[in-house]
């Protein structure tokens, strides 16, 4: 027992938290003061549920009416054919090269036709179009709510207009309610994500983007409870606009409106490329590292929160390098191809690949099996 108090009062000492000769007396929340309270973190777990609810509540009755009105289909038109030996295959967690020729030559036919059922059968269990239709519908809808409530309760606020503000008086910054909800459904939002992401669209860029929720979490909880409501307010406020146009131009394309998502896709590559790649560094962040330290004498907790935020620009390089890298290969084919950073597990071209084999394994899996041959 003793040895758990010495770790909690070590990891809450303000001199890990705090600047020097600051107590957590001195941003205890009073009647005058409402300071931050490290307390309110578990209020965004409860918060997530609500929202999940939510989201599957709105994708169930107004998301899916609305795609299929669009003439989004909610099952896929291509399906392997039935083949009792490779579907029992396929139930296997893995199949080896080894197993692809054993099965090639029960069959009777070629290596690549395996592959092909194989390819088509892993399609075929992916959601369909719908389904991301809907799940992007409720990214979009968030993300909209968030900047434009963001931008209006930022707006009258000192530190929208001066970034230095964030550090004049530190930390004795009392956050008003409406920043409170602002923190609060953020770190909901992004809660939610962290679990719906184990059962949602399985995307190339998993990892990167779990990374990003739980690096995001930490942020806020981080300046949360050093009192570092007012740069993370910011940091939120620059990362929601140029979602809302990444999730309009995926549905456009998943709703075969493709010249109106080449055009939002341009409009979203310059939003990312402006506040991810632009004002994110330069104006965020060259004031966290450089402007800040002039202001407010340093303290371990900012040096991890400066860290996270780096961190988040690494992220952001990443995904900024496969955003021109589509929009590189949309000005020489036409059009955007591609689901837009964060891919899905299904190629574009594996689905051409899909299309083109559906008459050769319909070919071969109605052959008779080996054992039915001898009948």
């Amino acid at each position: 027992m003793n040895t758990l108090m010495n770790i909690s009062s070590t990891f809450w000492s303000p001199d890990i938290w705090l600047p020097p000769n600051i107590t957590w007396d001195d941003i205890k929340p009073n009647s005058e003061n409402k300071y931050a309270d490290y307390h309110h973190l578990i209020f965004p777990l409860p918060m997530a549920l609500i929202l999940l609810i939510m989201r599957y509540t709105l994708e169930r009755y107004c998301f899916a009416p609305f795609g299929k009105s669009l003439g989004i289909k909610n099952t896929r038109s291509k399906k392997a054919p039935t083949n009792e030996i490779l579907e029992k295959a396929y139930s296997s967690k893995k199949i080896k090269h080894k197993q692809i020729i054993a099965l090639a030559k029960q069959l009777d036919c070629s290596e690549r036709q395996i592959e092909r059922w194989l390819r088509l059968r892993r399609s075929q269990d992916k959601p369909s179009t719908l389904t991301k239709f809907c799940e992007n519908n409720w990214r979009c809808s968030y993300y909209t709510y968030s900047f434009f409530y963001g931008l209006i309760i930022l707006w009258n606020k000192p530190w929208l207009w001066d970034i230095n503000q964030c550090y004049y008086n530190y930390p004795y910054h009392s956050v008003t309610n409406d920043v409170w909800w602002y923190y609060m459904i953020s770190m909901a939002f992004y809660w939610s994500l962290s679990f719906s992401q184990f059962f949602d669209v399985k995307r190339k860029d998993f990892w990167q983007m779990f990374i990003h929720h739980i690096v995001t979490i930490v942020l806020l909880c981080f300046s949360w409870v050093a009192n570092l409501t007012r740069i993370g307010s910011l940091v939120l406020l620059v990362h929601d606009s140029a979602d809302i146009f990444l999730e309009v131009a995926k549905m456009a394309k998943y709703a075969n409106y493709q010249k109106f998502c080449d055009f939002i896709f341009v409009i979203f590559t310059i939003l990312w490329i402006s506040t991810r790649v632009g004002i994110f560094p330069f104006w965020i962040i060259y004031s966290t590292l450089i402007e800040a330290p002039k202001i407010v004498p340093m303290f371990p907790a900012y040096y991890v929160f400066n860290t996270l935020l780096c961190l988040l620009l690494l992220l952001h390089s990443i995904w900024t390098y496969v955003i021109i890298k589509i929009a590189y290969n949309a000005f020489y084919a036409g059009q955007m191809e591609g689901d837009i950073r964060s891919n899905s597990s299904e190629d574009v071209s594996d689905a051409s690949e899909n299309n083109a084999s559906v008459s050769d394994t319909t070919n071969y899996v109605n052959k008779r099996s080996p054992r039915q041959k001898t009948q």
